[in-house]
Order: structure tokens, then sequence, then C-alpha cells
């Protein structure tokens, strides 16, 4: 088996789980914080958002970042000074960014300290999207 494509699969799979929450926590968030007045709808929310967070999410993330990594190594260091994966490295340190930022409002939801409206929620749930748009055409076209 070609070791190049191996690694890619497995980094589209991270990739693809890593998203999947990325897209789902601040949507649990957005009913979270419409219900927060509710301790047992609450308590529920807590339970899922924890497990998602910690059980897929983060080690999504982790896989996604080692397989990456892999890749690059794979093909070589150089590759590193190619703009367009400089500009996909760039979109996915904001992501990390993102998903670290997620994981704090977590720890606001657990000790009932959250200040951000659902609305808040529903467009900030917008970042990753438009962030795994401008990666894949990034990747794909390699416009730089």
């Amino acid at each position: 088996m070609n070791l190049y494509l191996a690694l890619k699969a497995l980094h589209l799979i991270a990739v693809i789980s890593w998203m999947a929450g990325l897209l789902y926590l601040p949507r649990i968030f957005v009913y979270h914080s419409e219900k927060s007045s509710e301790k047992n709808v609450s308590e529920i929310f807590k339970i899922m958002e924890f497990k998602l967070y910690n059980y897929i999410m983060m080690p999504a993330m982790i896989l996604s970042w080692f397989f990456g990594l892999a890749l690059i190594g794979s093909i070589g260091l150089d590759q590193l000074y190619s703009k367009w994966l400089i500009l996909k490295l760039s979109f996915v340190v904001i992501l990390t960014a993102y998903h670290f930022f997620l994981g704090r409002c977590l720890s606001k939801f657990k000790s009932n300290m959250n200040t951000h409206s659902s609305k808040f929620f529903r467009i900030f749930n917008e970042i990753p999207t438009i962030l795994l748009i401008l990666i894949i055409f990034v990747v794909v076209f390699k416009p730089l």
C-alpha cells in the first residue's frame, strides 16, 4: 500500500470527524443557551457537549494535525515553503483556535457562566464552514 495515500485517507477521516464536531457543538450551544434556565435540560446538554468535545473533537483534531504533518513529511519538508500550504496551514491554525474557543465556551456552560446568546452561536457556527470551503479550494487548486 502506498504510504502517502494511506496517510491522506487517515487525514481525511480525522478531518471529517473534527469538522462534524466543529459544526455540531455550536449548534448544541444554540439550544443550550435557549434552555439554560431549565436545569434538567441544561444538565443533559452539558453531558452531550462534554462528550462531543472530549471524546470526538479533541482526538479528531489531534489526529488531523498528526496525519497532516505526516503527509507533509512524506512529500518533503521543502513543501512547507509552498504558498498554498502556508495558506492552508494558516486556515487550520484558525480552525484550531476556533476549536479551543469552543472549549472555553464549554467551560462557561459547565459553570453556568455563559454570556453569549443563541444568535451569537448561530452566526459563530458559520466560521468553520467558511474555513472548510477555503481550505478545500486552496488544496485542490493550489492557486499560489
